[in-house]
């Protein structure tokens, strides 16, 4: 006979799905854009929301975006690394 724990492995009742709250979003994605960019991208590229695995971000210069998107990509990749899973897939320029 199985024990009860084998049978609910099996059947992944117990699979944890991962929420994605928008302070954490923004943290992370502050904390790579300071890697990449340093203080002064911090404060040029900030989040503005979280919607649907998608943080939209507000630029004051339209070169910081034009930086942004040229590795948004690799900015995605840091964050959803940091994350441990797949949470993020889009970063969108307000």
């Amino acid at each position: 006979m199985k024990s009860l724990g084998a049978l609910l492995q099996k059947k992944d009742v117990f699979q944890k799905k991962t929420v994605l709250d928008e302070k954490t979003a923004f943290y992370i994605f502050r904390e790579v854009i300071k890697e990449e960019f340093g203080k002064q991208g911090a404060a040029k590229l900030i989040p503005d929301y979280f919607q649907k695995k998608t943080i939209f971000i507000k630029f004051t210069s339209s070169a910081w975006a034009s930086e942004l998107q040229l590795t948004r990509q690799e900015i995605i990749r840091k964050i959803n690394e940091r994350l441990g899973g797949k949470l993020i897939d889009e970063i969108k320029l307000k």
